[in-house]
């Protein structure tokens, strides 16, 4: 049987996949990639571009309930049908261009997940090929809760193409996906419940700031369950029962959709990495400061899937690159070397409304981390912006290094939080200290000019 070999096979047609095969092939190597879903990766065509799309309507909803009665006169109205078509607008033509893209560098495409059949040889759309080396950067996908009925659950996905909105729902997990679609669908008039086997929501930020957030979401209608262990999900006539064990008793709840949004775990399992001698965890594929797998030297991993990764999309392009750059020291080693991965303080949003966004260490960080440090931590909703715009909803908490000045961590929540946060990430990266910070002359009158008042 005729083999078919390339010198770099990626699986994975995200960011990641994308940044490393575009930059291989510019330098001359024969590469191949594989995505057993539509070409363009999850941010793209199924998370955080049409996810904001269905945000920014849910945010004009958010301003004119404000300002009702102080300049709106009537809530406008709204189609979720026609937003879903704008939606398209960003998301339908993605696979294509993708595709095209790569193809103009005579990258060579397949439409299916590979399997591995030995360290050096995979198995894809019927063919047998070898490669150099590969790359896998197949991402992340909704966790399989494995209990009775679970397969009846929608899924992330499933939200971004709802045609209608039901009057009910129910989201399994109080992370970044469950609150920001609690916070859309509540907003264009669904009644939500957030069930969580947690104590609150959004485990990875400032718990007081989390707080506030709560305070928001019930206003808005959201109703929460937390401490629950969920048990099964049955298909009634017109609803789905779920039911859960909350303070040793069985408890259900009604909805006419129930979404897993539990969590999402690296999308490996279709690779066969046993047969490849890939070191894998439950975090993703293994791999050292390189992104190199410690057991197969000539695969690497990048983006989500990879066991250190930040499941962030900017983090994804930094680190194709970097396997990009070290392949090519392997393969032509007199033209550039290998580089170790670093990442710079990277901000993080929830996109609720108010935004919640954070940067640099917790709080908890800094107490574990026996740092001596200063926290300015208040309430702005006295303040100018958030007056003008009549928000009830902004808050702040800077962690500050006692010593030095340095700004070593930053918190909000608020309407422009998720624009606001970014400044803060420059400042860490700069090292700069609370006294310079200060001394910055911002834009008046701009959510930027509240930084000052913060530190």
């Amino acid at each position: 049987m005729a083999y078919k070999h390339f010198d770099v096979f990626i699986i994975g047609s995200g960011i990641a996949g994308q940044t490393c095969a575009k930059k291989l092939a510019k330098e001359g190597l024969n590469v191949a990639i594989a995505d057993d879903r539509e070409f363009g990766g999850t941010c793209a065509n199924r998370g955080c571009d049409p996810k904001k799309v269905i945000y920014g309507l849910t945010h004009i909803l958010q301003r004119s309930n404000d300002l009702l009665g102080k300049g709106i006169t009537t809530m406008p109205e709204y189609s979720w049908k026609d937003l879903m078509a704008y939606k398209c607008n960003f998301t339908d033509a993605v696979p294509a261009v993708t595709e095209e893209k790569l193809e103009d560098l005579n990258i060579t495409l397949y439409h299916q997940s590979p399997e591995f059949i030995d360290q050096s040889t995979i198995s894809v759309e019927g063919k047998t090929v070898t490669a150099d080396k590969f790359v896998i950067a197949t991402g992340l996908h909704p966790r399989n809760l494995g209990f009775d009925g679970c397969k009846l659950m929608k899924v992330s996905d499933d939200f971004l193409e709802l045609e209608t909105l039901p009057e009910t729902m129910i989201f399994v997990g109080a992370g970044y996906i469950g609150m920001e679609f609690a916070h859309m669908a509540a907003r264009c008039g669904v009644k939500v419940t957030v069930i969580d086997f947690a104590k609150r929501p959004l485990g990875n930020f400032d718990e007081d700031i989390v707080e506030e957030l709560v305070k928001a979401s019930k206003k808005l209608g959201i109703k929460f369950i937390f401490e629950a262990d969920v048990r099964q999900v049955k298909h009634l006539r017109k609803n789905y029962e779920i039911e859960y064990l909350k303070d040793g008793k069985l408890q259900t709840a009604k909805a006419e959709l129930i979404f897993n949004v539990a969590g999402r775990v690296p999308a490996t399992e279709k690779l066969k990495l046993q047969k490849g001698n890939i070191e894998f965890n439950n975090n993703g594929i293994e791999v050292n400061s390189y992104l190199q797998n410690p057991t197969n030297k000539n695969v690497y991993a990048c983006g989500d899937v990879s066991d250190h990764a930040v499941p962030l999309t900017p983090f994804s392009g930094r680190e194709g690159s970097t396997v990009a750059t070290n392949i090519l020291a392997e393969l032509n080693s007199k033209t550039t070397s290998k580089k170790k991965i670093t990442f710079p303080p990277t901000p993080s949003v929830c996109f609720t409304i108010p935004n919640v966004a954070s940067v640099g260490i917790l709080e908890a960080d800094a107490k574990n981390e026996s740092l001596e440090y200063i926290v300015k931590s208040g309430d702005g909703k006295d303040w100018y912006n958030a007056r003008r715009v009549n928000t009830s909803v902004y808050a702040y908490k800077i962690i500050i290094h006692k010593e030095t000045d340095k700004i070593l961590g930053a918190h909000l929540i608020g309407p422009q939080a998720s624009e606001v946060i970014n400044l803060f990430s420059m400042a860490i990266f700069k090292e700069m200290t609370a006294a310079e910070l200060k001394q910055m002359v911002f834009a008046y009158p701009t959510w930027g000019t509240d930084v000052a008042a913060m530190v």
